[in-house]
Formats: structure tokens, C-alpha cells, sequence
């Protein structure tokens, strides 16, 4: 389905108008659903699906996700967590994960970044480079 120009706009600043402090509020956004779907303006599904899509790039974007090959300390995920807050603002969810078969070092992805500093990823880059 084609979403047209002006369903885009309103979709646009419908999602501006959820974001607290640049940060997206769950409950606004739910507000604003339940008020486009009992009103039913012209080109409501094209409003809603657009509006849809913000949201869950913006959600990626506030999501991150921490691989290591061995169990980070609760100051190294102190440390990291510091780390990707000031980069990516505020927020940001993080969540830690055990991936023995990293054999060393850590992927962190956040929304479409990810960085891979593992040893896997390095043999990988390296036997691809032959």
C-alpha cells in the first residue's frame, strides 16, 4: 500500500509529539492510536501504518544488544552501559548476552550499528581478505 505525502506528515508529527525529553513515552503512543482509530480521519490506515514504522525504528534505535565470549562483570556492564548511553543518548535499553562461540571480544548492536570486535569476526574479515 502507497502511504501518501500528507498521511506521512501526520504521521510524522504524531510521532514528535510522543517523545518526551527525546525520548519515546509508551503511553502517548498508545493515546494517540486509540484517538486516529476512534476518529477515523481521511487515510487513517496510511497515518497508522507510517506512524507504526517510526515507532519501531525508534525503538531499534533505543535498543541494544551486548554479545560477549565470557560473562561480563557487573562494573564492565556498568562501564559499557555508561559508554553507549553517552553515545546514543538516553534511553537506550541494554541487554547482555553469553556467546561462547565469539571465542573472545564483544558485538554490540545497536539499531542498524554493530560493532564486532570479536575474535570470530576478525578471523572471518581475515579469511574473506585471501
Amino acid at each position: 500500500m502507497r502511504i501518501a505525502k500528507q498521511a506521512r506528515r501526520d504521521a510524522k508529527a504524531l510521532f514528535q509529539s510522543c517523545r518526551i525529553n527525546g525520548v519515546l513515552d509508551e503511553n502517548k503512543v498508545r493515546e494517540v492510536v486509540q484517538k486516529v482509530l476512534a476518529a477515523k480521519p481521511r487515510g487513517y490506515a496510511g497515518v497508522l501504518q507510517h506512524f507504526q514504522r517510526l515507532v519501531k525504528l525508534d525503538i531499534d534505535r533505543r535498543t541494544a544488544l551486548v554479545e560477549s565470549a565470557t560473562a561480563l562483570s557487573t562494573a564492565q556492564q556498568g562501564e559499557l552501559s555508561n559508554t553507549l548511553s553517552r553515545r546514543y543518548g538516553p534511553g537506550l535499553q541494554i541487554s547482555f548476552a553469553h556467546n561462547p562461540s565469539l571465542l573472545g571480544g564483544l558485538r554490540i548492536k545497536v539499531g542498524s550499528d554493530v560493532v564486532d570486535a570479536t575474535v570470530h569476526g576478525r578471523l572471518n574479515a581475515l579469511a574473506e581478505s585471501f
